[in-house]
């Protein structure tokens, strides 16, 4: 089948207009916006936030881009691609509050659409949301998880959610360190490359997944964002933000793929966190509120 980009590239502009919007509504300051072209093929804009009032920095990220070869990160799971051109658009997210109290999180949703001479194009969508809390409340990971699954169970029902779910907390996995990097969300991938995948279904799900993204987040930081923190706080926040640089630089897909294929790296990086520490063998004080991140919420369970 032949796919019409328009409505898909329409949706993903749309989308982080909407987000955009109401983060900046949250924040009390606006945004910067910087358009970008790609000398190979496409661009995109790239929507960032620093030193806000409310966020640290964060990022919401639009990228249409195109190319005659397909990078390897794109190829490593289907080999049968490598060498046809590709066609690559989506949004994403991540967002660093100031305050510890509120958690660090990514989204993404992506198409992909592979071509060449001679053969039908080979399509795909991917995407997902998850949550890195530092100092975790367990009503605020159990209404994100809920809003996740309330946005899958049209497309699948409890099966297709768990699905999702499992599949986040194996892929957002620091495999050197045995240790999760949040609490997860959803996460998917290849959603039609099998050929056997309806666009509709595939499509209207990717949509539902970024559609839930605000009633996912926002609650959480509306509630959280006047707790009283101090430089303990701080501190441990940015010994876990290290967490988060290690699996984005080492095993995130979307970050390889970016960098492989000549993206902007202002705009692919613009994921990392501003202030980061590392410490060598540092163990949280047992009975501590740092431990319990490490005991009550980092190992994988059911959340709703």
């Amino acid at each position: 089948m032949s796919i019409e980009t328009s409505e898909i590239k329409d949706y993903l502009l749309a989308l982080q207009a909407r987000i955009v919007d109401q983060l900046e509504a949250f924040d009390g300051e606006s945004f910067h916006t910087d358009s970008w072209t790609r000398p190979a093929g496409g661009g995109g804009i790239t929507r960032v936030i620093e030193e806000g009032r409310f966020f640290e920095r964060g990022g919401v990220n639009f990228s249409h881009v195109r190319g005659d070869r397909m990078p390897a990160s794109a190829t490593a799971h289907r080999p049968e691609l490598a060498g046809r051109r590709f066609e690559a658009m989506g949004v994403s997210l991540v967002l660093h509050p100031r305050n510890p109290y509120c958690p660090t999180v990514h989204m993404n949703v992506r198409c992909f659409i592979a071509s060449a001479d001679g053969q039908p194009p080979v399509w795909w969508f991917g995407g997902g949301m998850d949550l890195t809390p530092y100092y975790p409340f367990e009503e605020d990971v159990r209404h994100f998880h809920r809003t996740c699954r309330d946005a899958v169970l049209p497309f699948g029902g409890a099966a297709q959610y768990q699905r999702l779910k499992q599949w986040c907390d194996r892929y957002f996995h620091l495999k050197h360190r045995n240790e999760a990097r949040g609490v997860g969300g959803l996460f998917f991938d290849d959603l039609g490359a099998d050929g056997q995948t309806d666009f509709d279904m595939a499509f209207g799900l990717t949509r539902s997944v970024g559609d839930a993204f605000l009633p996912a987040y926002l609650p959480i930081v509306e509630r959280r964002r006047d707790v009283v923190y101090g430089e303990r706080e701080r501190d441990f926040q940015a010994y876990r933000r290290g967490r988060y640089v290690e699996f984005n630089l080492v095993f995130d897909r979307g970050t390889l793929f970016g960098l492989q294929s000549g993206g902007r790296t202002e705009s692919i990086l613009m994921s990392l966190p501003p202030i980061v520490k590392w410490r060598y063998d540092w163990q949280p004080e047992a009975g501590s509120p740092e431990a319990r991140l490490y005991e009550d919420f980092l190992p994988v369970r059911d959340w709703v």
